[in-house]
């Protein structure tokens, strides 16, 4: 099928929210070897950086950074032991099991932020559409198959690419959609994040693909989105500006409005 744009998206943040699952696992896994809580505001600031896109580099940065403030007499986790640690709180069960009925960890509690009809729309106005994620690939296929309904969602997920905001797995999925390489007279591409680092995938992505038309929308965190939280939402998006970013979104189905200008 010839497309008139691509639209990709992340997944954490934009197709689901995961305050009480990825967010809540980070907390705890901080928590458990520092004794130690990080608020959403200090998780906010430390992704605002660019650089911990990743939730387990993200809980090893946020321990280290405790460690040292504090001076605590207590040694940095493996990463293995960390992400064994972090997945027992996320999954609550082996990741790699088939059956995720035998889940019982945070990801029970996510909530959708969009539903199969909004990927219908974006296909009835000839609208390609995939996933670029730093989640861990049987929570992307759990959250896109068997949450959302899709079937064979083009999706790189952890493992498949570099970690964003290097651009390696954006370009790659996007010409596979295509079945071209990028460049001048491909169809517009538009990315939805709501990192730092997400925005500045679609800025490296120009840098390797200077002829193609790249558009990087961005949205602040479900959680930023409540009453009390609007000053801090202001904080973030801005800080979303700040890199680069072309357009801020209040809602992922909010990125149908925007098809028309591309």
């Amino acid at each position: 099928m010839d497309f008139k744009a691509l639209v990709l998206f992340d997944i954490d943040g934009v197709i689901r929210d995961v305050s009480n699952s990825y967010r809540l696992a980070l907390q705890e896994t901080v928590n458990h070897f520092t004794k130690w809580r990080p608020s959403n505001q200090i998780i906010d600031s430390l992704k605002s950086e660019g650089n911990w896109n990743n939730d387990w580099d993200a809980s090893l940065e946020l321990i280290r950074r405790r460690k040292e403030l504090k001076k605590l007499r207590i040694s940095l986790p493996s990463r293995n032991n960390l992400i064994s640690k972090f997945n027992n709180f996320y999954f609550g069960g082996n990741p790699n099991h088939q059956d995720h009925i035998q889940w019982n960890g945070f990801i029970n509690n996510e909530t959708l932020l969009v539903n199969k009809e909004f990927f219908d729309k974006l296909t009835e106005q000839e609208v390609g559409w995939g996933f670029v994620s730093g989640a861990e690939p049987p929570s992307a296929r759990f959250v896109l198959e068997h949450r959302i309904g899709l079937i064979e969602p083009p999706l790189i997920a952890m493992g498949d690419a570099p970690d964003k905001p290097n651009p390696e797995g954006l370009i790659r999925l996007c010409e596979q959609l295509l079945s071209k390489p990028l460049g001048k007279g491909i169809p517009p591409i538009a990315y939805v994040g709501d990192t730092v680092a997400d925005v500045l995938t679609i800025e490296r992505a120009r840098e390797k693909c200077p002829n193609q038309r790249f558009t990087s929308y961005a949205i602040a965190p479900p959680h930023l989105h409540k009453k009390r939280n609007i000053q801090e939402r202001k904080v973030y998006e801005h800080q979303l500006k700040k890199a680069g970013a072309d357009e801020i979104l209040l809602s992922t189905n909010e990125i149908i409005n925007h098809i028309n200008n591309w």
